[in-house]
């Protein structure tokens, strides 16, 4: 008979109401035979709505009642579901949660007793309570089978309410020893023989080993074998590790009843590739001469928990002190922080967003940091010995070492994501961290979590809120703590004691932790607002200083520049609001000497490196016409000459330092902003910005002189050709500024007269630019002029045209091909180019005897310029592979092929290239190999001038300063091996172009 139409309705909304989202599913059910004596019933329809998932529920427990065997165990069954809570709330929370456990009640129907009461020691059993229920499995089938037996009281516990994440996690950890030690008694009792033999310790590592497991982990363990006294230790160790293959087999395998957990050994010392089973003896020479920081961090957790619990113990007590003194290790935190990168790296892009576990804000953000600060401070304090992440966290709180609000935040946090995961897993008991895209899925974990009014919506906000949480406090808790030990906290507010914050920043990298402490207490301390938001900004600055190759460095000159800037109202209200400059200001101030020298100079730089406008906000080059424009205003806005070019070299270090800061930010990246992938873009950018900037003030050190010396006009006109780098526009921050000089009387001026004013004004420029002061003097090179030192500083055009047709050698035609007007006459820089092109571009190209003295001069600079004691290979400008090799490559395609190829007609090295491979004079394999080898070795000579403030052309020899040319380089820590090799590499390739392009071997 059909349902009347209104009480339809009426089933319907309430069903509805209590959650169900498959009515029609939901009242067939109800309306089935199983349920017929207490569908009736409000209770249960109240107690299906309140379960995580009430379709989900209500589907399993009509399995159960299905999978009886006989009216009396059916009838039992539902008498004791309507008359007691207690049991109804445990058997329908679990079937709402976990399709895995319904699926084992419906194979194992008498299960569920297992939930019918709860005694005392119930509510919270140890290993030996899940011993007993284990004991009676004497092999693998029967173990599984009263294992998710024993998981089916913890997760009603869970599921109710009962214990909390924590207890949870613990309980899990139990029930796992209790397992371990089953499946290790099941493969003894199989291999009598081989268990008389030997002892064999397991110790747990992981969450396990932590007390602090999920539903579905792998239990990480580690395995120590002895021979029994009397027996031969190779036949033990071979019989331990029988044993011990075993067990895992025993965990592991899948069968009907599913599989217990995998059980992973690669914790173990030199991994999978190490035996399974060593003696203690073993274990401990290894992590004494071998091991690797994280193994030291995993040994926190380490716990016996199977087996010969005696050596167990014996070899936790053995290996502990290592432990502790892993902090005192070179690089510590430079490891353990890679680890962390690694991991997140790691992480595929589909997935990362929905990574609960190993994600940004994830729970191994929380683990990792608690167990950086357990190492660091554990030294000397005992009491943050846990293995438990919780209880840790709470030792660290009451020591001082994590502020107690930041802790509670961490706390309440990782509790929050610990119970999403153990609901994730929970439902088919598979593992995984991450969350689950469908809405379904989403509803009963929110629901689960007591989220009711739009679990879906709730669910998404919380766990988005405390990983955010999780993601700030990472980072916040290594150094907050820092600035508590030197500023003034409330009367019995637990601070960091001098010694220990100067032992964390020792682990953290910096090498005067003394010295940081008194910077950090003169910018920290006292009432003042200043301090108050010098407080709230360190503490990630820190962060920033500690994850570069100079910490102490960064530290120092951000004091530097807070005292100079100190009353400027602007200037932390910049770092605090703009997310962009406080991030961009750490890494330019704790990458090396250049650009905190030119910003030290003049601190109110500093406004640079805030957002700005548009794309690269503050930190982007300026073109040139903008920089002439301002140069050339601040020029005629000053009463003489030398305040004019003063004025114009302020312009230049400010312009220098946003180009060096640009650099700097792009090279390491930030956190909002990754690190510019094309390293080729990055050098033409600062080539050409700092080329443009030293034609600006050249152009405006030129007005400069002429107007105090003779007025708006010359007697003669007069130009300045760049040349060398700076005509190729590839000026780097240590490069001096070759050119020529030319001039022309103009009409009715004597032509000695013309020549005298062109020398003064020559040397007036020279003079004002190399003048000592606050800004970096500009120093200009006219070597390449013809005849070179011994001949005049300066010409006139129809002198450059004399000595080039009679005397001009083949170098001479090389180094023109860099020539190009920078500044002063515009058409007198015209016509100089027209009347030497045709040196640079000879027609029908260069004689074989032209090639071979470009050759042979070739070989002579290598043999006669390389530095004595240099190494040749590690040279960017002379060495093999490097800038001389590859301009001098392109340089001669250029002489022999410029007149027939107009692309080659170009003053810049990876243009002419680009042309060459385009007109099929060089192979694009070989063409992106000088071009990657150019690139490299440009960049190398960069970094060396932003980390030491002078020009070099090889790597520093100092461990510090060739660590921070790495970063800049893309190296991170311990990677300076990597970056020699890798510059050796790159350099080895081009020099084999070379030989074949230009030495024609």
């Amino acid at each position: 008979m059909t349902a009347a139409p209104g009480r339809r309705s009426s089933t319907f909304t309430r069903l509805l109401r209590h959650g169900f989202t498959d009515i029609s599913a939901a009242e067939r059910l109800l309306e089935g035979p199983e349920l017929s004596p207490v569908r009736s019933d409000p209770i249960l329809l109240e107690a299906l709505g309140a379960t995580a998932d009430p379709d989900l529920a209500l589907r399993g427990l009509v399995r159960l009642l299905e999978a009886q065997s006989d009216h009396t165990a059916l009838r039992g069954l539902l008498d004791t579901l309507i008359a007691a809570k207690p049991l109804r709330d445990r058997l329908l929370g679990v079937l709402g949660a976990s399709a895995a456990l319904g699926e084992h009640l419906a194979r194992h129907p008498r299960d569920w007793e297992a939930l019918v009461t709860y005694e005392p020691r119930d509510l919270h059993p140890g290993v030996e309570e899940f011993e007993r229920g284990l004991a009676e499995a004497d092999d693998p089938v029967a173990l599984r089978v009263a294992y998710r037996r024993c998981l089916l009281s913890i997760a009603a516990r869970d599921v109710c309410g009962t214990t909390d994440v924590a207890e949870t996690a613990a309980e899990l950890a139990d029930l796992a020893t209790a397992t371990l030690r089953a499946a290790l008694r099941i493969a003894m009792a199989a291999a009598p023989q081989d268990a008389a033999l030997c002892r064999l310790a397991v110790i747990a590592m992981g969450k396990c080993g932590g007390h602090e497991l999920n539903y579905v982990s792998d239990v990480d363990v580690i395995f120590v074998g002895e021979a029994v006294e009397g027996a031969d230790e190779g036949k033990a160790l071979r019989a331990a590790t029988k044993l011990a293959s075993h067990m895992m087999r025993i965990c592991s395998e899948t069968t009907v009843e599913g599989s217990i957990w995998p059980v992973d050994a690669n914790l173990r010392p030199e991994g999978r590739n190490g035996p399974l089973v060593r003696t203690l003896s073993s274990h401990l020479a290894y992590y004494q001469r071998w091991a690797k920081t994280w193994e030291f961090q995993a040994l926190l957790k380490a716990r016996p928990v199977a087996g010969d619990l005696a050596l167990g113990t014996e070899y936790v007590a053995a290996v502990e002190p290592l432990v502790w003194k892993a902090a005192e290790r070179e690089n510590f935190v430079v490891d353990v922080q890679k680890m962390r990168r690694r991991v997140v790296e790691n992480i595929p892009a589909a997935e990362v967003e929905r990574e609960l576990k190993l994600g940004p804000g994830g729970l191994r953000d929380v683990e990792f940091a608690v167990q950086l600060l357990q190492l660091v401070h554990g030294r000397s304090d005992a009491s943050l010995r846990s293995g438990t992440t919780l209880d840790a966290l709470q030792a660290l709180a009451a020591g001082g070492y994590v502020g107690r609000a930041d802790a509670v935040q961490l706390d309440d946090a990782y509790r929050f994501l610990r119970s999403m995961e153990h609901r994730i897993q929970l439902y088919r008991l598979r593992r995984t961290h991450l969350v689950p895209e469908a809405e379904d899925d989403q509803r009963r974990i929110g629901r689960s979590l007591g989220l009711r009014t739009d679990p879906v919506a709730e669910l998404n906000r919380e766990w988005k809120r405390h990983a955010a949480v999780v993601r700030r406090l990472h980072e916040k808790i290594f150094y907050r703590p820092l600035l508590d030990a030197v500023a003034q906290l409330a009367t019995g507010e637990a601070r960091l004691s001098l010694e220990a914050a100067r032992e964390r920043l020792v682990a953290l990298g910096y090498a005067d932790p003394a010295s940081a402490l008194r910077h950090l207490e003169a910018l920290a301390s006292g009432v003042t607002r200043k301090a108050a938001i010098q407080r709230t900004l360190l503490p990630v600055l820190l962060a920033w200083f500690a994850d570069s190759a100079d910490p102490d460095a960064g530290l120092l000159n951000f004091r530097k520049v807070s005292d100079a800037l100190g009353k400027t109202p602007w200037y932390l209200r910049l770092l605090r609001d703009e997310g962009a400059a406080a991030e961009n200001l750490a890494r330019v101030l704790s990458a090396g000497r250049l650009a905190p020298d030119l910003l030290l100079r003049a601190p109110e730089a500093v406004a640079l490196l805030g957002d700005g406008d548009g794309d690269g906000g503050g930190l982007q080059p300026r073109g040139r016409a903008q920089l002439e424009q301002e140069i050339l205003a601040t020029v005629g806005r000053a009463e003489n000459a030398e305040q004019a070019v003063t004025a114009a070299r302020g312009v230049r270090r400010r312009e220098l330092f946003r180009t060096a800061a640009g650099d700097i930010v792009s090279s390491y990246g930030t956190e909002t902003q990754p690190a510019e992938p094309d390293q080729g873009a990055l050098v033409d950018r600062v080539g050409a910005a700092v080329s443009d900037l030293t034609a600006a003030t050249l152009a405006g050190t030129l007005r400069a002189v002429v107007r105090e010396g003779w007025g708006d006009t010359l007697p003669t006109r007069f130009a300045v050709i760049g040349m060398g780098r700076f005509g190729g526009h590839e000026l780097g921050y240590g490069s001096d500024a070759d050119v020529l000089f030319v001039h022309e009387p103009r009409e009715g001026v004597d032509e000695r007269e013309a020549s005298e004013t062109a020398s003064r004004v020559v040397a007036e420029m020279r003079r004002l630019l190399q003048i000592p002061s606050a800004d970096p003097p500009l120093l200009v090179d006219a070597d390449l002029r013809p005849e070179g030192k011994s001949g005049p500083l300066v010409r006139t055009l129809k002198s450059y045209e004399a000595y080039y047709r009679r005397w001009s050698l083949v170098w001479e035609s090389q180094a023109l091909l860099r020539a190009e007007p920078v500044a002063g006459d515009e058409e007198l820089g015209r016509r100089f180019i027209e009347l030497v092109d045709p040196l640079r571009y000879p027609a029908e190209g260069l004689g074989e005897d032209a090639v071979r003295e470009i050759r042979r001069l070739k070989a002579r600079m290598e043999s006669e310029r390389m530095p004595r004691g240099a190494d040749p290979k590690l040279h960017t400008k002379l060495g093999p592979g490097g800038l001389s090799d590859v301009e001098w490559t392109v340089q001669l395609l250029q002489l022999r092929h410029g007149w027939a190829e107009p692309g080659l007609r170009t003053t810049r090295t990876r243009q002419a290239l680009g042309a060459a491979c385009a007109a099929g004079l060089i192979s694009a394999e070989d063409a992106e190999t000088l071009d990657e080898a150019w690139v490299l070795a440009t960049r190398v000579r960069n970094a060396v001038m932003l980390v030491r403030g002078r020009a070099g052309d090889t790597f520093p020899s100092e461990s510090r300063e060739l660590t921070a040319v790495g970063r800049y380089l893309g190296y991170g820590p311990g990677r300076v091996g990597e970056l020699l090799d890798g510059y050796r590499r790159t350099a080895r390739r081009a020099r084999g172009v070379v030989d074949q392009l230009f030495y024609g071997v």
